[in-house]
């Protein structure tokens, strides 16, 4: 380790000295000390800037090309299809901007270096160039923000009233998944009632959080419209399911939803990707912690008729812990004692 210490100084020690010297050239170069303006190297640099241009050019498409499938996931739902439009519609515009400046930028050096016998051009201004130039980026901008904020709009709208709701709660450093049973009306919650067998905070009370349940793992329908409810118990954490295209903050303090209708059910999937153990993902896109990494939760798409058997089989919060109920209302304890003798039939 110290060795390689000793050589990056002796390294910085070297570059620092032909710093140095390349500025005393410089300086008796303006000084007129020096009659001689450019050297040998000047051609060099030139030549390097080309060289580096198509290199890292041939580079860039060769890597795009071979990695393709690996950043260009499949999509799952309805409005990834629209994403992924306005993903490519942007990268076209902005990368035809880029390929010019940038070839422009590197071929310059090479067209414009230093000559004895070249002068430069005065071109101090010109009116109808800077209108363009302001005018095109401006309007095309323009474009790409309003067709950007109609597919916000849609995503971020109220969700269709038959729209299955799931409530996702990021926390250090998990997910947790809740369901509002049969009545597809979450409970209120209050960070208050936190404990250690409801680390939801669901407030019993509320006669629709009777029938929540909590899942391992997100289970939604095919084809139909699904809402996701998203908050955070802690800090900052970022729901992100890549092959529906949905990326959404949860914030404490602040609920955000987003609503979405899968396409593709977790077989059909594997199917299309010939990968047997395949599985749709939530993952967090916020550095939350020392324990981010570990934020994943399983996304299963299923028929809608496999999906209204599964929700038929979940037992909710009071039938899988009684003891939730223990300090309820009457009113809302008859509720629960309804719910514990159904899970006893």
């Amino acid at each position: 380790m110290y060795g390689f210490l000793i050589g990056v100084g002796v390294l910085l020690l070297l570059s620092i000295i032909w710093m140095v010297y390349r500025i005393q050239t410089l300086v008796s170069v303006v000084k007129g000390s020096d009659k001689k303006v450019a050297s040998g190297s000047n051609k060099i640099n030139a030549i390097l800037f080309v060289l580096f241009l198509v290199g890292t050019g041939i580079l860039m498409f060769w890597y795009s090309i071979k990695e393709f499938d690996n950043y260009q996931l499949p999509v799952a739902s309805e409005h990834g299809v629209i994403t992924d439009q306005l993903f490519w519609v942007t990268m076209a515009v902005t990368g035809v901007v880029f390929l010019i400046t940038h070839i422009l930028l590197f071929v310059f050096p090479y067209k414009y270096q230093y000559k004895e016998n070249r002068k430069a051009s005065f071109y101090p201004d010109n009116n109808k160039l800077e209108v363009i130039w302001t005018a095109v980026p401006g309007v095309v901008l323009a474009g790409l923000v309003l067709t950007g904020w109609m597919a916000w709009s849609d995503i971020t709208a109220p969700a269709p009233e038959n729209a299955h709701v799931v409530e996702i709660m990021g926390y250090q450093f998990a997910w947790d998944v809740r369901y509002p049973g049969k009545d597809n009306v979450l409970g209120d919650y209050d960070y208050r009632l936190i404990t250690a067998s409801n680390s939801h905070g669901v407030d019993f009370t509320d006669k629709n959080a009777i029938d929540d349940f909590p899942s391992p793992k997100v289970v939604i329908p095919k084809g139909e419209p699904v809402l996701f409810k998203i908050r955070a118990r802690d800090v900052l954490h970022s729901v992100f399911a890549p092959h529906m295209r949905l990326k959404m903050d949860a914030v404490p303090g602040m609920p955000t939803r987003f609503w979405f209708v899968p396409t593709k059910t977790t077989e059909e999937m594997r199917a299309e990707l010939n990968n047997p153990e395949f599985e749709y993902e939530i993952a967090c896109t916020e550095i939350c912690g020392r324990g981010h990494f570990s934020m994943k939760k399983v996304i299963e798409v299923v028929e809608p008729e496999a999906y209204q058997k599964w929700l038929a089989e979940q037992k909710s919060f009071i039938q899988q812990n009684p003891s939730l109920a223990e300090n309820l209302p009457a009113e809302m304890k008859e509720l629960a004692d309804i719910q514990l003798s159904e899970s006893k039939k």
